[in-house]
């Protein structure tokens, strides 16, 4: 019998859509519910996958909605990818023979102490927590006391798999940036967040020597004040670029020399890292939740403590100076992607995670 499975998602993106169409071709009958004004949805609709039409508030409109569908297509499994899906999914199915699988992409961010935890990730009706990374697991089964933790056997990790054959498109003319064509570019692709420690970035940056050109390029929403002060006072303001929201980000990505993600804490697997890396970009990271699963320190790029801005600057120095270097890293990298981050994993582990919660 074919396993019926609802997923929930508010953010899709292409390892997402590429794994729910897996899914479908291996036999899983996989409905979606996603918000109109999400900006992959329309991905769905075009790799064949059937949508369920729930607009996903706050409200018991949403529980509602959500309970009459799972009643309605009698599915075996409710797979989350938010907390605010999480918590309508364990209302709308309580007294329905539905299993719920929920996904965890950040390290952290859940208490014992916060009501609404256990309205989430804490929830015992929860079959499975799928973590993006063994950081996130580890989180969780570090938790204290240790009697209230997550049972173990709850907790599965399945690293989001992508493929090469994604990136197939020519790298970006920085140009449009305002990118002078002989400079040496750092690049990172976030959205502003204090943890993400974009601020560091643009120190390190800023202690590099002038005459070597360095220009940092930073993509997504970078809009926030405490990072424009940073950047004046950083004395490199001319050689800061922020794009805001590109769809052609991996592009962008591609064309720097250096790809860096320095963040402080909370990290998971950061889809940004992985689009630079199967470019063939040289990363450079901190040692902060799932980057090190990624990043092979020495081997596929460089790992640095977080919150260190000197040592972010003596990284990328390492890399201007050595070319040989960046290039031999960037190939480890992309080898790194296609060998150990697979798509196609991603999807059997996660058929291998429906299996066994059905069967119990």
């Amino acid at each position: 019998m074919s396993l019926r499975v609802l997923c929930v998602t508010e953010d899709p993106d292409r390892p997402t859509v590429a794994a729910f169409a897996g899914m479908r071709e291996r036999g899983i009958d996989l409905a979606v519910v996603s918000p109109r004004a999400s900006r992959g949805r329309d991905t769905f609709a075009a790799a064949g996958l059937p949508m369920v039409d729930i607009e996903l508030g706050r409200g018991w409109h949403t529980v509602r909605a959500l309970r009459r569908e799972l009643r309605r297509g009698r599915y075996d499994i409710l797979h989350v990818f938010s907390g605010r899906a999480l918590q309508n999914g364990l209302l709308a199915s309580v007294g329905l023979p539905v299993r719920i699988v929920a996904y965890r992409g950040i390290v952290g961010n859940v208490s014992f102490a916060d009501p609404v935890s256990w309205l989430r990730f804490l929830n015992p009706r929860i079959a499975r927590i799928i973590c993006v990374a063994d950081a996130v697991r580890d989180f969780f089964l570090r938790m204290r006391p240790a009697f209230l933790r997550v049972p173990e056997e709850r907790l599965v990790t399945i690293h989001k798999g992508h493929s090469l054959d994604w990136y197939r498109e020519p790298a970006a003319d920085l140009a449009s940036a305002g990118i002078p064509p002989d400079a040496f570019v750092v690049g990172c692709v976030a959205n502003y967040r204090p943890r993400k420690g974009i601020e560091l970035l643009v120190d390190a940056v800023a202690r590099l020597p002038e005459s070597w050109n360095v220009h940092l390029l930073l993509v997504g929403d970078m809009e926030a004040a405490r990072l424009a002060q940073a950047i004046e006072r950083s004395g490199a303001a001319a050689r800061v670029h922020r794009t805001g929201y590109r769809p052609d980000a991996p592009a962008l990505a591609a064309a720097c020399d250096v790809f860096v993600l320095p963040s402080t804490r909370r990290e998971g697997l950061a889809r940004s890292l992985i689009e630079a890396m199967a470019y063939g970009v040289a990363p450079v990271v901190t040692d902060c939740g799932g980057s090190p699963e990624l990043v092979v320190d020495g081997v596929s790029g460089l790992i640095v403590p977080p919150g260190d801005a000197a040592a972010l600057a003596e990284a990328i120095a390492k890399l201007h100076e050595d070319p040989q270097l960046r290039l031999r890293f960037g190939a480890a990298a992309r080898e790194r992607i296609a060998r150990d981050f697979r798509i196609e994993d991603t999807i059997e582990r996660t058929i291998d995670v429906y299996r066994e919660v059905v069967a119990e």
